[in-house]
C-alpha cells in the first residue's frame, strides 16, 4: 500500500460545507451535458472519504445512480456506505458499492462502465505518477472526470499579518514533499493533470474552487489554520517561535468573528470532445 497522509472523518465532516459552497457550478453544468441520454449513471468516486462528493452530486444528478466509492482507509469507506439518505436527482436511492485499494495504482479495468470519475480534495495528495494513471484509466475507459478542490497554492487572509506569506511559502513547500519515495504534486496537481488528460485528447476546463471563510466559520478556520501552521513549522523548524505567537492572534481573531479567510482551490473537468 502508498504511503500517504491519511484524513480523519472530523476533519472531512467540518469542511464538507465549505467544500460544496466552494464547488464551481460551470463545471457542473458541463458535467451534467456529458451525461445527457445516459439511461443509468455509474459514478466512481476516489478518494471517497466520507462520502461528501456523493452527498453534493448524486441530488443534482437525474436517475437512476450507482456510485463506486474508492478508498483506501476501510474505516472511512464503511462511513460512505452506510449514509442511507443518499437521493438522486428524481428522489430515488442511491445505490452506493465500496471498493478499497489504493487509487494510485488506478487502471481502465477499475473504472471501466463508468459515466464519470470524481474526486475530491484529492489530487494535490498525489504523485506525477499516481495523476498520469488516472488520466489513463479515464481515457481508456472513455469516461469523463471532474475533479475538484485541488489546492493552488494561495491563501488570503484578513486582516493582513507580516508572517502570511512567510508561512503560506513554507506550507506549499511542505505540500510538495517527499512522503517515503514519493514526490506529492500539492499546488502543481492542477497543472499536471491537465497535461495529463490533455495528452490524451481530452479537452480540460479549470475554474476556481475558493473557500470564503467568515464569522460563521470559526471552527473550521480554526481546525485550518492548525493544519496550516503544523505544515509550515514541519518544513520549516526556524518558524516555530514566531508561529506560536502568530497561531495565538489568529485564534483569537477567528474566535471574536474577525477573521475572514480565503483558501484558493481548482477544479477540474476532463472529458472527450
Amino acid at each position: 500500500m502508498t504511503v500517504m497522509p491519511r484524513v480523519t472523518s472530523g476533519w472531512l465532516e467540518l469542511r464538507e460545507g465549505a467544500d460544496a459552497a466552494a464547488r464551481s457550478a460551470e463545471l457542473f453544468e458541463l458535467v451534467l451535458r456529458s451525461l445527457a441520454g445516459t439511461p443509468s449513471v455509474v459514478v466512481h468516486d476516489l478518494g471517497c472519504g466520507t462520502g461528501s462528493m456523493g452527498r453534493w452530486l448524486a441530488p443534482r444528478l437525474p436517475g437512476p445512480q450507482r456510485w463506486v466509492v474508492h478508498d483506501r482507509d476501510a474505516e472511512l469507506l464503511e462511513l460512505a456506505a452506510s449514509d442511507p439518505f443518499i437521493l438522486d436527482g428524481d428522489g430515488s436511492p442511491v445505490t452506493v458499492e465500496t471498493r478499497w485499494g489504493d487509487i494510485a495504482h488506478l487502471t481502465a479495468a477499475d473504472v471501466a462502465g463508468a459515466s464519470l470519475v470524481t474526486a475530491s480534495a484529492l489530487l494535490d495528495l498525489l504523485t506525477e505518477a499516481d495523476v498520469q494513471r488516472i488520466a489513463t484509466a479515464c481515457a481508456g475507459a472513455g469516461c469523463p472526470a471532474l475533479l475538484t478542490l485541488s489546492v493552488s497554492g494561495r491563501v488570503d487572509l484578513t486582516p493582513a499579518d507580516p508572517l502570511d506569506d512567510v508561512i503560506a511559502s513554507a506550507f506549499n513547500a511542505h505540500q510538495r514533499r517527499a512522503v517515503g519515495e514519493r514526490e506529492l504534486l500539492g499546488p502543481d496537481a492542477v497543472e499536471v493533470a491537465v497535461g495529463a488528460f490533455e495528452a490524451w485528447g481530452m479537452a480540460t476546463t479549470v475554474r476556481p474552487s475558493p473557500w470564503c471563510l467568515g464569522a460563521g466559520d470559526a471552527d473550521l478556520i480554526t481546525e485550518w489554520l492548525s493544519g496550516w501552521l503544523a505544515a509550515a513549522r514541519e518544513q520549516r523548524p526556524e518558524l516555530a517561535t514566531p508561529v506560536e505567537e502568530y497561531a495565538r492572534r489568529r485564534r483569537a481573531e477567528a474566535a471574536r468573528g474577525a477573521l475572514q479567510v480565503v483558501v484558493h482551490h481548482d477544479d477540474l473537468f476532463a472529458h472527450r470532445e
